[in-house]
């Protein structure tokens, strides 16, 4: 490989001199994150934080092959978050340094000059950020990207009481994308094994390596807590452009007929009767799914799963929720808050509040501040009041990119 690595060059082949590859490492759980997956494929901007993060690499002229180091139950989960880029996925190890070594060893084969090693969590990374650590790497065989240590540094005693202030002037906050010489790594990580090392820098730094830094951003931080999280989100949702709110509404009625329950919010409320439909017959979460459709103008729930169809005969109305919403997500957007009400005489849902509103939370993944969940009677007017059925209706608020 000679000159200097540019954004415009074409990839070499693997085997070839100069090829180079990317290891991802995604096999984490990111519970300090929070939320109901880990943190690698929360959305960011509507988008998976994984999908972000590999497309930046999957975009780089100079990177031949992406392999992706998830954790082994994940991979359903990995493959829709990363969508249709090209990309390997191997399962990880016990430790962050077990998970990279299997990251390379499945590159044996294709044996590139060069291999990358960044972290999922780290979506704002640039192609100029990885043009510059493999330009470093290329002038001397590995190479990191960080940013200079700006704060004073102090240094304490057992007992947390100051004892020196320490040089600030060459000290780096190490970031990833690292770069080095595939077959130098691969060695690095056999020699370090059964250490703990803290990252591929330290890995080759043990070997004897030499290693260079070059300069990251303060945007390429990586996500860890909850306020990174909804720091991430923001970034993404600025760098996207201009948004808009949409609204929806939707409304559902069931007659009552045989049965010993009904279903509402996903919840079995028993009752003397149930509620005739070609599925669950839920009626708030079929006027909810047809809120969220109406927003995004995707027509309503009969158009998506209509009852014609037997494959929805007594199917759970979660699914057309979810259907619903993946459609908002694929769409860039996300749920704002929900607003339902249920209208009926009987039965009484005051004791079933509790478990629909959670039941709601978990769904969609709004908090309970963003969930209105209602119950109301016609004061026994119209066939509601004579206790002929149950009647919904539902209004969605939607974050939407502004692609008019």
């Amino acid at each position: 490989m000679s000159g200097t690595m540019t954004d415009d060059r074409t990839p070499a082949a693997p085997g070839e001199p100069g090829a180079c590859a990317a290891v991802i490492v995604a096999a984490g759980r990111g519970v300090r994150a929070g939320g109901d997956v880990p943190k690698q494929y929360a959305r960011i901007g509507g988008e998976p934080v994984l999908r972000r993060t590999v497309g930046v690499f999957a975009a780089h002229p100079a990177i031949s092959a992406i392999v992706a180091v998830i954790h082994p139950d994940d991979e359903t989960l990995a493959r829709q978050s990363v969508g249709a880029e090209a990309v390997r996925f191997v399962p990880g190890g016990a430790s962050r340094q077990e998970s990279v070594y299997n990251g390379l060893k499945i590159l044996d084969k294709m044996d590139p000059e060069f291999v990358l090693v960044h972290d999922a969590a780290r979506p704002f990374v640039t192609a100029k950020i990885v043009s510059r650590c493999l330009d470093e790497a290329q002038r001397h065989g590995a190479a990191i990207v960080g940013v200079p240590m700006t704060d004073t540094v102090k240094q304490t005693d057992d007992s947390g009481t100051v004892t020196g202030t320490v040089a600030r002037d060459r000290l780096w906050r190490a970031q990833t994308p690292q770069a080095f010489r595939y077959r130098n790594l691969v060695a690095a990580h056999e020699a370090a094994a059964g250490e703990a090392l803290t990252d591929d820098a330290a890995v080759a730094e043990a070997a004897g390596l030499t290693v260079a830094v070059s300069p990251g951003s303060e945007d390429n931080f990586k996500i860890t807590t909850a306020g990174d999280l909804a720091r991430a989100d923001r970034m993404a949702r600025a760098l996207a452009g201009p948004r808009i709110t949409v609204v929806g509404h939707g409304f559902d009625v069931h007659r009552f007929g045989p049965g010993d329950h009904v279903v509402l919010c996903g919840v079995k409320i028993g009752h003397f009767q149930g509620l005739e439909g070609h599925s669950d017959a839920d009626a708030a979460l079929h006027a909810l799914t047809d809120a969220v459709l109406g927003a995004i103008g995707e027509g309503d729930i009969g158009r998506h799963f209509p009852d014609s169809d037997p494959q929805w005969r007594g199917a759970a109305s979660d699914r057309f929720l979810r259907h619903a919403l993946g459609l908002v997500a694929d769409a860039g957007g996300r749920l704002i808050n929900l607003d339902l009400t249920v209208i009926c005489e009987r039965p009484k849902l005051a004791p079933h509040h509790d478990a629909m509103k959670r039941k709601l939370c978990d769904l969609t993944g709004l908090p309970p501040a963003r969930i209105g969940l209602k119950a109301t009677t016609t004061e026994k007017l119209g066939f509601t009041g004579r206790g002929e059925g149950i009647a919904a209706q539902a209004a969605v608020s939607i974050d939407l990119p502004d692609t008019v």
